[in-house]
């Protein structure tokens, strides 16, 4: 038997792990973990714990992930500022001083970006 791949929640058994599938980060926004591939396959319609690679492959199910996952997890997230939304799709891999290296780094990048642009940062930069 192959060892569980990173990335798998062994917990969730709604949604189960393929031992011989990885669940890492994929697309424009990095759909990790089966507990996300599983629905995310479940409501476009493509096996998601059986076949994940197909989020990198297939440019169509690549973006319908990245959206459905901004749908389902961020949107509702959008008025709270950029910390809020780096909670919503790094959660407590990152927020809550488990790795303030990055936090920072993202801050730094969307500080950048809005300088670029000329927007306003707004409120609440960190989560």
């Amino acid at each position: 038997m192959l060892p569980m791949k990173l990335d798998c929640d062994r917990t969730n058994t709604q949604y189960p792990c393929n031992p011989s599938k990885g669940y890492h980060g994929r697309g424009p926004i990095k759909l990790s973990w089966n507990f996300n591939y599983g629905p995310a396959g479940k409501d476009i319609g493509f096996d998601g714990l059986n076949n994940p690679e197909i989020v990198a492959t297939d440019p169509l199910i690549s973006f319908q992930t990245a959206l459905w996952y901004w749908m389902n997890f961020v949107h509702s997230v959008i008025g709270q500022g950029f910390g809020a939304t780096i909670r919503a799709i790094s959660g407590p891999r990152e927020c809550d001083g488990q790795s303030p290296a990055t936090v920072t780094a993202r801050v730094q990048y969307y500080t950048q970006y809005c300088n670029q642009l000329g927007v306003e940062l707004g409120d609440n930069l960190r989560s």
